[in-house]
């Protein structure tokens, strides 16, 4: 490090006593491309196309969101990209992502996520402790806290989602 100090890493004990979740939000990409494929021009006539002009619908101007869970100590992940970041979807996931570590015969203890908009109601909270699952929300504005989700999300983006130029949201 450039302070010389050291750096500080943790790691639970086993699998499952901690699970990070977050949220990653992507744009979506236009039918033909966006600009990084055909140009700054003809992405943005792609970009403005109405859905009669197209072969088939995709979400044009908005976002794909990307969830993911992240054990911390054996760093086995689980995602899903879906249209929304709304506390149901949320939830959904989160079952989904539980029965998906069930399945690979971890048992989540407790769950830490950022304070975004889906995990502050208390119906995502009481879905957790349905489960036996306690909710454990980071400090606002210490992503570190949350750190090994938040390096995944850098990951995926790094290694799929720029990694290429994609002609379409259905290709990446």
């Amino acid at each position: 490090r450039p302070t010389g100090e050291p750096i500080r890493r943790y790691e639970r004990d086993r699998p499952g006593e901690l699970v990070h979740v977050d949220i990653k939000k992507l744009g979506n990409i236009p039918d033909g491309g966006g600009w990084r494929t055909v140009g700054r021009t003809a992405g943005d006539r792609n970009r403005q196309a109405t859905t009669t002009e197209r072969k088939s619908y995709t979400p044009v101007i908005g976002y794909s969101y990307i969830h993911s869970a992240v054990d911390d100590h054996s760093r086995l992940a689980y995602s899903e990209v879906l249209p929304d970041e709304r506390q149901h979807t949320a939830i959904a996931f989160w079952q989904r992502a539980n029965a998906f570590f069930a399945d690979h015969g971890i048992t989540v203890e407790r769950v830490l996520t950022d304070n975004g908009a889906c995990y502050k109601p208390r119906l995502f909270t009481q879905s957790l402790t349905a489960a036996g699952i306690s909710h454990k929300k980071i400090r606002p504005y210490r992503p570190q806290t949350n750190g090994k989700v938040e390096r995944f999300n850098r990951t995926l983006l790094d290694e799929w989602a720029y990694l290429r130029p994609y002609a379409s949201n259905h290709e990446r």
